[in-house]
C-alpha cells in the first residue's frame, strides 16, 4: 500500500480510504468488523465515518471495534460534523454550541481521546460566521481532543475564507477538503482543485464511482436495483443522481475497462485515484467481496490513454450527473439526457 501525505502536514495516510457510511444499515456489524480488519491488514490506515451516519452506528460500531482489537493507533481516524443528531433546533450545524456537543458525542460513540481529523460536513457560512465555527474547532485541537480540522463540499470561495480567517486571526487551518468527484461530475477540478494544489489542503474525494453508476450497478433504462441506497428512497437525494446521461456515460466504460482488464468500477476508482491533487477516494465496499475488488486498484497507476479515454465521455470541469445536490451552494445544472 503506498502512503501520501495529508496536506502539508507531516501526516501519511494510504491512498485509498475506507469510508463507514453503510455500517449500521447495509452492512452488518459483523460484516464492519471484518471489512475494517481486511482493510487494515491490506494496509489502509484511514477510516472516515460520521455522527450523522445511521444516527450515530456507524460511530459506534468503529469504536466498539477498535477498542475490542486493540487498533485505535493503527487508525487515522475521521469523523464529521454538521447534519441533525437530534429532534432539536441545536441539534445540527456549525456553532460553537453545537460543535462543543457533538465532538463529545462522537468521542463516547468512537470510545476514544480524540479525533485525529474533525471535518465541517457541509457549509454553514451563510448562517453561521467562520470565526464561530474555526473558534470552535481551534479549541477542541488546543484541549488535545481533535488533532486536524478539514471540510466536505465546500465551495472554493467558502474553504479560501476559512483559509484567510486562519491566516488573520491565528484559528486552526483546514487541512483538508473531502468533495464529490468521478467521472460523472468533474466540477471541482474548476475552482477546488487547483486552490487545494496552492494551498496544500488534500482532497478526499467521495463516491469516486459514483454511487455504482460507473460500476453497472444501474441499468440504463433508469431503473433502481434492489438493495441500492436509490430504490431504498427513490424520491431521495441519491436517486436525484441517477439521470439518463450519467447512465448513458457509465454504460460505456465497461468497454474501456475490458481493455486493461478490469471491472468498470475498479477502472472508474483507478482514474480519480491518480487524478492531479488527489490524495485518497473514500471506497465504501458494503461486504468484502466488493472490499477486495477495490483493493486491488492500490497497486496500479492509471496511464494518459486512460485520461484521455475519461475525457471524452466527459471533458475536465463538466458534470453530466449532480453530485453536488446536498451542497446548498451548487448552482449549475446537467443534462437530464
Amino acid at each position: 500500500m503506498e502512503f501520501r501525505s495529508l496536506g502539508r502536514t507531516g501526516v501519511q495516510v494510504s491512498l485509498l480510504a475506507l469510508g463507514t457510511g453503510s455500517f449500521g444499515t447495509m452492512t452488518s456489524e459483523e460484516t464492519a468488523r471484518q471489512i475494517m480488519q481486511t482493510a487494515l491488514n491490506a494496509g489502509i490506515n484511514y477510516f472516515d465515518t460520521g455522527d450523522s451516519y445511521a444516527a450515530g452506528e456507524s460511530e459506534r460500531i468503529i469504536g466498539r471495534f477498535l477498542k475490542d482489537s486493540g487498533q485505535r493507533e493503527q487508525v487515522f481516524l475521521t469523523t464529521k460534523v454538521f447534519y441533525p443528531t437530534g429532534d432539536g433546533p441545536n441539534d445540527q450545524g456549525l456553532s460553537r454550541y453545537h460543535i462543543m456537543r457533538a465532538c463529545e458525542d462522537s468521542l463516547r460513540r468512537l470510545q476514544t481521546d480524540h479525533i485525529d481529523l474533525y471535518i465541517t460536513h457541509r457549509s454553514a457560512n451563510l448562517v453561521i460566521p467562520i470565526d464561530e465555527t474555526l473558534g470552535a474547532l481551534t479549541d477542541l485541537i488546543r484541549q488535545g481532543k481533535v488533532g486536524y480540522i478539514g471540510c466536505s463540499t465546500h465551495p472554493a470561495w467558502q474553504v479560501m475564507e476559512a483559509l484567510m480567517a486562519s491566516e488573520m486571526k491565528g484559528y486552526a487551518r483546514y487541512i483538508a477538503e473531502s468533495p464529490p468527484y468521478n467521472l460523472l461530475d468533474r466540477r471541482i477540478e474548476n475552482e477546488l482543485v487547483p486552490l487545494c494544489q496552492k494551498y496544500g489542503l488534500a482532497i478526499l474525494p467521495w463516491s469516486p464511482m459514483a454511487m455504482g453508476m460507473l460500476a453497472g450497478r444501474y441499468p440504463v433504462d433508469g431503473s433502481f436495483p434492489r438493495g441500492s441506497r436509490a430504490a431504498a428512497d427513490p424520491q431521495g437525494i441519491y436517486a436525484q443522481r441517477i439521470n439518463q446521461k450519467g447512465l448513458q456515460v457509465g454504460a460505456r466504460v465497461p468497454d474501456i475497462a475490458a481493455q486493461y482488464g478490469l471491472t468498470p468500477g475498479q477502472l472508474a476508482l483507478l482514474w480519480v485515484k491518480d487524478q492531479p491533487g488527489i490524495t485518497a477516494p473514500l471506497i465504501g465496499p458494503r461486504n468484502i467481496e466488493q472490499l477486495n475488488e477495490m483493493l486491488a486498484v492500490a497497486d496500479m497507476s492509471a496511464d494518459d490513454d486512460l485520461r484521455a479515454a475519461f475525457d471524452k465521455l466527459n471533458p475536465p470541469g463538466m458534470a453530466v450527473s449532480n453530485f453536488h445536490n446536498t451542497s446548498g451552494w451548487m448552482k449549475a445544472t446537467v443534462p437530464e439526457d
